[in-house]
């Protein structure tokens, strides 16, 4: 008997801290978002969650933050999901405990991490302990990078720090009706500068994407959701398994003709059927960064495509970082004609985002293919096709491979036998030039004879060539030199 009343004393409690109000539960509903709880269901295997430190509470009131484990297509992953109907999911100490003890378990055990964010801020009532809660946070996430992966979901509000988590998550997702990621909230921003403050404007997903902030957007909280999933299956539990592979499209199909300026054309022709997710898409345009598989294997896929600038040479550098943590093959396809000075003043910033694209690579130690479809001109050659970097370098016949675009080289160059040239217009003779530089300095032949890439091959067979160099360098084993870490340029 007396076991019997401390088990409904414990249900009580228990009832009376994971029980929202109904006032609030239909604040949520209305603003056009699914509860926590909702969410969790929606996300994992049906039956599948436990919760764990469910009781862990203020003065009974819950910790605004629901932690636990559950299987996503079978797979073990630990979820924390910030509950809007208890103040706000204001961050505080509670909150801090239940997630931070969540983080290590999944450190522990080698699992993904998902993050469902929907906070209006930090328990300001709890002063400076509020603040020292989210760096306990930001500590454990910090060593959890490159160990296990990390999704987070912007499902609601994430301001101030919070925002700071979905930075330090592997990949982020902003739902477009309802997320919102800012520095500052409404009431702040319009405090400071005296204005009425659009949240979407200021902090929507579309600006997030705009801006590099997140790598992915979904119009509601499901396709988020469903996205989550997607990206989960693409990646390992840990960095010390792979990736499953997963035989969904033939091996051997070869590739139809395709422009190489049509990157979206060749990565949709190159990888298994409908494994392919662009992060990223809307930041850094001239580069794209594709999480997909190829022989049922994931790879991670980058195309720089046109002219970079500082934010695609960022953009590509990160997702080499990501892809070398999680054991990921790299795929580069050049058709770049170099970089992009956009001002004087941005040269700085231009010459940081290079070096951190060479580092990126140099460092990574996953098998490195590239493919120059096109052109490969200047540094984005040394960094991702370089023989002292990647692993195999295809070209196709039309590549050019060269420090300078033929048309700059003629001008350097060739000059003096244009201006001779009479017999041309002046257009008609740097052609012809333009074509004797690409013969004998900057064309694919030029580039395999001097052992700058390993074949010249058949485009349609782009395809086969890089699954057989996946397969023959899965067995890679490469490290770097022993040290504590480098000093990645920043």
């Amino acid at each position: 008997m007396h076991n019997s009343q401390d088990l409904q004393k414990v249900l009580d409690l228990r009832n009376a801290i994971l029980s929202g109000s109904e006032e609030r539960l239909k604040q949520q509903r209305d603003a056009g978002k699914l509860t926590a709880r909702e969410r969790v269901e929606k996300l994992v295997d049906a039956g599948s969650f436990v919760e764990l430190f469910a009781l862990v509470s203020n003065n009974e009131e819950g910790a605004g933050v629901i932690t636990g484990y559950a299987t996503i297509d079978q797979r073990p992953v630990y979820i924390f999901a910030q509950d809007f109907t208890v103040r706000g999911g204001a961050m505080g100490k509670a909150q801090a405990a239940k997630i931070v003890k969540l983080l290590d378990m999944a450190l522990k055990t080698g699992a993904p991490v998902v993050a469902m964010m929907d906070s209006a801020g930090v328990r300001i009532d709890e002063g400076a302990a509020a603040m020292s809660a989210y760096s306990e946070i930001y500590n454990k996430l910090s060593r959890m990078s490159g160990v296990c992966p990390i999704i987070s979901l912007v499902l609601g509000p994430c301001i101030g720090g919070a925002a700071l988590i979905t930075q330090l998550a592997d990949v982020s997702i902003v739902a477009e009706k309802t997320g919102e990621v800012m520095v500052f909230g409404p009431q702040v921003m319009a405090a400071m500068n005296g204005l009425a403050v659009d949240v979407q404007k200021t902090g929507g997903a579309k600006l997030a994407a705009e801006m590099g902030a997140c790598a992915l957007t979904a119009e509601t909280e499901e396709e988020a959701l469903a996205k989550a999933k997607q990206i989960l299956d693409l990646l390992p539990s840990s960095n010390l398994e792979d990736s499953e592979i997963v035989d969904t499209d033939d091996m051997n199909r070869v590739l139809p003709a395709i422009d190489p300026a049509d990157a979206d054309a060749l990565v949709a022709a190159l990888v298994d059927n409908g494994s392919a997710v662009e992060l990223y898409a809307e930041y850094g345009k001239n580069v794209k960064t594709v999480l997909a598989r190829m022989g049922g294997r994931s790879v991670a896929i980058i195309a720089a495509n046109g002219k970079l600038c500082a934010a695609c040479l960022q953009k590509a550098a990160r997702f080499v970082r990501m892809a070398d943590c999680f054991n990921i093959p790299v795929v580069s396809l050049l058709n770049t004609c170099g970089v992009y000075v956009e001002s004087i003043q941005a040269q700085g910033w231009l010459f940081k985002a290079q070096a951190q694209l060479l580092y990126a690579y140099a460092e990574a130690t996953v098998p490195k293919l590239a493919v120059v479809t096109g052109d490969a001109i200047g540094q984005a050659y040394v960094a991702m096709g370089g023989k002292g970097n990647a692993d195999v370098t295809y070209a196709w016949p039309g590549a050019v491979i060269s420090a300078l675009t033929p048309e700059a080289a003629v001008a350097v160059l060739y000059s003096k036998e244009v201006k001779a040239d009479t017999a041309l217009t002046v257009e008609a003779a740097r052609a012809k030039y333009a074509d004797k530089y690409i013969e004998e300095v900057a064309g694919a032949v030029v580039a395999a004879k001097a052992g700058m890439v390993d074949d010249i091959i058949d485009p349609a067979t782009t395809r086969q060539m890089l699954i057989s160099a996946m397969e023959m360098l899965a067995s890679k084993r490469d490290s770097n030199p022993p040290k504590k870490h480098g000093n990645l340029p920043m």
